[in-house]
């Protein structure tokens, strides 16, 4: 039986199953997608919820585990050389579980580096500019009266937007070949648009090959697992 009593984290989150891999997460974009990988590769993990609020992410626990206090973050109980590994940052997390399970980072050096590139677009690009357009337009930022930050936010996402409408117009269905965790990376912050409420904003009727990329991802089984995990309530 793995022992995680040296982890503070456990002091607050306790494992109830201390041999699986434990999540701390809430399901955002981002969180999601660790939860959606864990369910596709079918790794046994145990899921606790760390909200978003101060009390949880700025938490002596959680900065144990996640100094930068976003979610999501894991431990692994069964890391290399069998010793527990805390990681933090969605995709090193996504890197890390293919990884492990073998699954969903390519069949070779080059599918490996190709999917690699996709996960660091919607790192740098895709989830910030979305987010930050999120905040000026519908969240704490909406009180800001200049009109250069939405506007700002508005043409990258666009521009973003278009660069994979592009890519995926050649008929592929998935962004870099086989589903990967470069889907599990793209797909939930594509969702982002209908929480925010700037969908219009986004003319996003005018990206066919994105929604049915994205109604495809909506259908996997796996995926209506992770958008719950852990649940909010």
């Amino acid at each position: 039986m793995a022992d995680l009593s040296d982890f503070p984290i456990s002091r607050r989150w306790p494992a109830q199953h201390p041999d699986r891999i434990q999540l701390y997460s809430f399901p955002t974009p981002n969180g999601v997608k660790v939860s959606t990988a864990l369910e596709e590769m079918a790794l046994p993990y145990e899921a606790h919820k760390v909200t978003l609020a101060d009390a949880d992410v700025r938490s002596p626990e959680f900065l144990s585990v996640s100094p930068n206090n976003k979610i999501p973050a894991i431990i692994d109980p069964n890391g290399p050389d069998g010793q527990p590994l805390p990681l933090f940052e969605s995709g090193a997390i996504l890197i890390y579980l293919a990884d492990k399970s073998g699954k969903f980072l390519g069949r070779n050096g080059a599918e490996r580096a190709t999917i690699i590139q996709w996960l660091m677009w919607q790192m740098g690009g895709l989830g910030p500019m979305f987010g930050q357009l999120g905040h000026f337009y519908s969240g704490p930022g909406k009180s800001v009266q200049d009109p250069y930050p939405v506007q700002r936010f508005v043409d990258e996402a666009r521009r973003l937007m278009g660069v994979f409408e592009k890519h995926m117009s050649d008929g592929r269905d998935w962004v870099a070949g086989d589903y990967s965790i470069a889907d599990m990376a793209i797909a939930p912050w594509l969702r982002a648009p209908d929480f925010y409420g700037t969908t219009e904003l986004l003319a996003w009727d005018d990206h066919p090959h994105l929604k049915a990329y994205l109604d495809r991802f909506m259908a996997r089984p796996a995926v209506q697992v992770g958008l719950v995990t852990p649940p909010r309530d």
